[in-house]
């Protein structure tokens, strides 16, 4: 195989391969692979790893998603020999399908190390990076050395390009980020079932989140219901561990009602009162949608013995494009029934705490709302300019 990347006559179908690491990523790539379709002067050609909506899109990924999405050192290093072989089948895909460009998808610790190893075999080949590591709160060397294997960085916060120009980091775009799409998914705000507020439970996408959260969160609702707050509980769960969390809560003493699916969870979000969430995508979401929440996070013993190293203010995506903590976050210390019921609670009335959440959602929502195209669109664009910057150009620029 040579590790040089042929030019394309511009009558062949487009080559985009693309790798993501876990549910999320899976949600931003069938968004930016929607994008580039709409965009394309030729048909695109998909191939990597993806999930359920990706795959949608188009992608035929190499093996399942549910196989590499986990979190955490000790979560890592468990299932290591069989991750090292999945990047390796990764990286054998990828050149052979010679595409004419590599998108990673979020989820550096799987997802980087496939983009070095295809950089060092197909060196001409461009790379981009969907979503940068979080270099401004930990690990900032990363930058540095993410100049050696990709091009440009998609960035879904304003302040990244200048955290990577700082850092001496790889060329970054702001895009803004697609949660903010997501909005046309939800009807308007719906009544709650039975006159009872609806409690949204969500712990996550991760089997790894998962396991460490869903019993706080059973004893979290049994506390509330103790206090005498009568709730309607509803977790949207993900397609991959719907049945799994159906099966856990069965024996609950205060029982959610599990939904799956896009349409569902968007019913549920339009519902919601109030939100205990584990700490992700979702609590910028959620702030879209208009839910106060509490965010709450279970570590394994070595990320929280070095979460001292944390140069940020907050892990909470709803908190950093604010700049300020607004909404309450619980990670690993204070991540228990007690702490996380009192502290949800009193965002069930219209009191001081609802209303101060409810105004830190409007200034959410003015950071996150972009003029003009759409982020998936947006990113698009930029893949378009790296295209055509490496000789490639294969997509039309809109009028």
């Amino acid at each position: 195989m040579s590790d040089q990347v042929p030019e394309r006559s511009q009558s062949r179908p487009l080559r985009i391969a693309m790798i993501a690491g876990e549910s999320s990523g899976d949600h931003l790539g069938a968004g930016l692979m929607e994008a580039m379709q709409a965009d394309a002067d030729r048909t695109i050609s998909f191939a990597g790893v993806g999930g359920p909506e990706m795959e949608r899109a188009g992608l035929t990924s190499v093996f399942p998603l549910s196989e590499i999405a986990v979190m955490g050192p000790f979560a890592i290093l468990a299932r290591l020999p069989g991750l090292i072989r999945r990047v390796h089948e990764a990286v054998d895909h990828v050149v052979a399908f010679e595409p004419d460009i590599l998108i990673i998808v979020d989820s550096p610790e799987f997802t980087h190390q496939v983009a070095k190893r295809v950089r060092r075999r197909l060196p001409r080949l461009p790379i981009v990076d969907y979503v940068s590591p979080t270099v401004w709160a930990w690990r900032p060397w990363r930058a540095r050395k993410m100049r050696a294997y990709i091009d440009r960085v998609l960035a879904v916060f304003p302040f990244e390009p200048a955290v990577h120009r700082r850092l001496g980091g790889p060329d970054c775009v702001y895009v803004g980020h697609p949660a903010v799409e997501r909005l046309a998914l939800m009807p308007g705000r719906a009544a709650q079932a039975g006159g009872k507020p609806t409690l949204l439970v969500l712990p996550g996408s991760r089997i790894t989140e998962v396991e460490r959260l869903m019993p706080v969160f059973r004893d979290t609702l049994k506390a509330l219901r103790d206090k005498g707050r009568d709730f309607d509980p509803v977790l949207p769960a993900v397609a991959h561990l719907a049945d799994r969390l159906s099966q856990e809560v069965a024996d609950w003493p205060v029982r959610p009602r599990v939904v799956s699916g896009e349409f569902e969870k968007w019913n549920a979000f339009s519902a919601g009162r109030v939100a205990l969430a584990a700490s992700g995508t979702v609590t910028l979401e959620l702030a879209l949608a208009g839910v106060p929440m509490v965010v709450t996070y279970r570590l394994d013993p070595l990320t929280a013995a070095l979460r001292w190293m944390v140069r940020t203010h907050s892990v909470v995506m709803a908190n950093l494009v604010i700049g300020e903590n607004a909404f309450p976050e619980y990670i690993h210390k204070g991540c228990d029934p007690q702490t996380l019921s009192d502290a949800v609670d009193p965002l069930f009335d219209d009191g001081p705490e609802r209303r101060r959440q409810l105004a830190a959602i409007d200034k959410v929502r003015d950071a996150t709302l972009i003029d003009g195209d759409n982020p998936s669109r947006k990113a698009a664009a930029v893949v378009l300019d790296v295209l055509e910057k490496n000789g490639r150009g294969a997509l039309a620029p809109r009028p």
